[in-house]
């Protein structure tokens, strides 16, 4: 349901709201910039008052992380079931052949190749 324009009143155009919109538009951003001049320096005054760290800003992490480094294994350490070998690296996926013989609750070591 539209509403009909009140004596004197003109109905504005499509391209007359966009260009209405795009001018409000900029003048949202303008004032803005210009609030955003004061609450970052309110917000520096309370950093700076205060002795706020990122880490207390949650900007930063408290804990380091580690990396779990890869450990040597014995490179003669052969697994095979029939015409499927693996070699049991310690990172990376393991083979499906393998991934099944654990799901059933077998013990990988019956496949090592000694």
């Amino acid at each position: 349901m539209t509403s009909k324009p009140s004596k004197g009143q003109t109905m504005s155009t499509y391209a007359e709201l966009q260009a209405q919109i795009k001018k409000l538009q900029e003048q949202a951003e303008q004032v803005k910039a210009k609030e955003l001049e004061t609450v970052i320096a309110e917000i520096k005054k309370k950093i700076s008052e205060y002795d706020l760290t990122a880490e207390q800003l949650g900007f930063a992490s408290t804990s380091k992380k580690t990396t779990k480094k890869a450990t040597a294994k014995d490179s003669t350490v052969m697994y095979k079931n029939g015409d499927l070998t693996w070699s049991g690296a310690t990172r990376g996926r393991k083979p499906d052949w393998v991934k099944e013989i654990l799901e059933a609750g077998g013990d990988i070591e019956e496949y090592r190749v000694k």
